[in-house]
């Protein structure tokens, strides 16, 4: 069936007055869709929004990158619980290897989702398959420039073992905290925004607004500063979302 035969039948399934229960995990563009058509049921949805992470400074930072280009890769980013936003303070941050600044972290991160993907077995094992044609059409938009500048192209991939699959890698984009149009809504897919912040106090109040406005189900922090770890966890108790430290 083609993407729209396919929504079109979903949402007659989901809307049947004899549907009484909906268990839904995914996008909030099509949870919200449910929310407010499928009034005879009762809607249970764990929806994604703007999962973020501030990095304040790290111990680990080889480590630290590895780690996000992992997370940003599994499943091709279509986890509702994908990092899409990455705040990183304008001055840059401190790492057990000296000074880094944005444009480093950027350069960095993106070698590092290269380098974790080089491999066939590796890649083909982590990405998975693209599963809708609305997402490869964001992911064309993001490589295209208009949402930020592009720090990491996404490429596609062949999969001999399923040749039929679309196989697409992570589209790094790099932005400044004023270009909320980019970042402030859920692109969902691999398409994750280096977002340059004026200071760490800057990017917590920034992930702090992103997850009230616009929901998340995880927020990161990167720090070695007790106050800066403080200081993230009372804002993350205020807009209810999961942190990992």
């Amino acid at each position: 069936l083609c993407v729209a035969t396919q929504r079109s039948v979903t949402q007659a399934l989901a809307s049947h007055p004899d549907v009484h229960s909906i268990d839904f995990t995914g996008s909030n563009v099509f949870g919200n869709w449910l929310i407010d058509n499928c009034r005879q049921a009762q809607v249970y949805a764990e929806l994604a929004g703007v999962n973020n992470i501030v990095i304040d400074s790290t111990d680990a930072y080889k480590a630290m990158l590895g780690n996000l280009a992992f997370t940003l890769s599994l499943y091709s980013g279509q986890m509702c619980t994908t990092t899409q936003a990455i705040f990183v303070p304008a001055g840059g941050i401190e790492t057990e290897d000296g000074h880094k600044s944005y444009d480093d972290v950027c350069a960095d991160l993106a070698k590092a989702v290269e380098r974790f993907l080089s491999k066939p077995e590796v890649a083909f094992a982590v990405l998975g398959a693209i599963q809708s044609a609305d997402t490869t059409e964001r992911i064309e938009i993001a490589n295209s420039g208009a949402l930020g500048k592009v720090v990491l192209a996404s490429q596609k991939l062949d999969n001999p073992d399923f040749p039929g699959a679309t196989v697409r890698t992570p589209v790094l984009l790099a932005c400044d905290a004023a270009d909320e149009a980019a970042y402030m809504e859920e692109r969902f897919g691999p398409i994750s925004f280096i977002i340059k912040v004026a200071d760490t106090a800057a990017a917590i109040a920034l992930s702090e607004r992103a997850t009230r406005l616009h929901g998340a189900l995880t927020a990161g922090l990167y720090s070695t500063r007790q106050d800066v770890i403080d200081a993230m966890t009372e804002a993350t108790w205020r807009s209810k979302v999961a942190l990992s430290i």
